[in-house]
């Protein structure tokens, strides 16, 4: 990276003492950041908890209408693009900035594969009408409510599905930062804090594919 006049590093923010201040500084507020994500999603885990609880054989019948191949495609996608994004940092540790740009490239392709069979899946469930709360029409199903387990289904997948769009453009960006040349093995905190962001969307991800597809 370069030094401003008298040797201050151009990335370092006049408020902090040195870069290591600056660095755990970052991390301290990516993580209280995720901490709020994982108490957001908590909610939803609660609320999935409780109706499942209180309907374990709609759900049991009801999650058989998810397609667990593609479950599973998307869950060994998303655990690949995590492999990638820490690849990615880590050859920016080395100073291998192409190689770096190739990963966040790889990245964000796996990215799009998961949001791309997420919208087949999400288009047959609107095809039958599995839909959920009042616009559940499906007949296929026996026993109450089902519509629960799809309401629960489509809040949990759509909120993950927003976040992998959030994470998306967090990765484009510093793929763009890395191609200008930003980072260096001394200065890459914004591409390990999008690391860090990107791992738990997989780790959300991992925690909602046995609780939704593999609930038998």
């Amino acid at each position: 990276m370069h030094n401003t006049a008298g040797g201050h590093p151009a990335h370092l923010q006049h408020h902090f003492s040195d870069s290591e201040q600056q660095a755990s500084a970052s991390k301290l507020g990516m993580w209280l950041f995720l901490l709020t994500e994982m108490l957001l999603f908590g909610g939803l885990f609660a609320a999935y908890s409780i109706y499942r609880a209180w309907n374990p054989e709609m759900f049991y019948e009801a999650h058989k209408q998810l397609n667990v191949q593609l479950g599973m495609i998307n869950t060994i996608v998303l655990i690949t693009s995590s492999v990638t994004m820490a690849l990615a940092i880590r050859s920016m540790q080395l100073n291998k900035r192409k190689i770096a740009v190739r990963f966040l490239i790889a990245t964000l392709v796996f990215a799009a594969v998961f949001l791309v069979i997420k919208y087949f899946e999400y288009s047959h469930k609107f095809h039958l009408g599995q839909l959920p709360g009042k616009y559940y029409t499906f007949t296929g199903l026996q026993g109450s409510n089902p519509h629960i387990f799809f309401s629960i289904y489509f809040m949990m997948t759509g909120l993950h599905g927003i976040h992998v769009i959030g994470g998306m453009g967090l990765i484009g960006w510093m793929l763009s930062r890395t191609t200008r040349n930003q980072f260096s093995p001394a200065y890459y905190t914004p591409l390990e804090m999008t690391g860090l962001y990107w791992h738990l969307v997989d780790l959300i991800w991992i925690f909602l594919f046995p609780l939704l597809y593999l609930i038998g």
